[in-house]
């Protein structure tokens, strides 16, 4: 049985591109030195944000293991008082499908630039 690709016709929607694969830091130092003040800015906005959202706006390059580093990045931003938990939502990360993320918001400590 023959294969058939349908072809795109003149006025059809063209399909969404695959995102470009996200630059991957080498060390994990130098990528927390890169990120640290990016996500420092958004806690002292005071906007609530997810971890992705940051990172997609400052095309930030992803960690040496992205399914670890991301998490621990935002454990020590609250850690050190800069971000606390402020709910969930659906992420607009391209390959997770909307999935729940948390979201997070600046403590009042960051907004005044009194955290850590």
């Amino acid at each position: 049985m023959a294969n058939h690709i349908q072809p795109a016709l003149d006025g059809m929607p063209e399909p969404d591109p695959k995102p470009a694969p996200r630059p991957r830091s080498e060390d994990y130092e130098t990528w927390l030195d890169i990120v640290w003040p990016k996500y420092v800015q958004a806690a002292e906005s005071g906007r609530v944000f997810t971890c992705f959202e940051i990172a997609d706006a400052h095309q930030l390059p992803d960690p040496p293991n992205p399914q670890a580093h991301w998490g621990r990045l935002m454990t020590l931003l609250k850690d050190e008082g800069y971000v606390r938990t402020a709910g969930w939502a659906c992420t607009n990360r391209p390959t997770a499908h909307h999935s729940g993320v948390r979201t997070w918001k600046g403590t009042r400590a960051a907004q005044r630039g009194e955290a850590a």
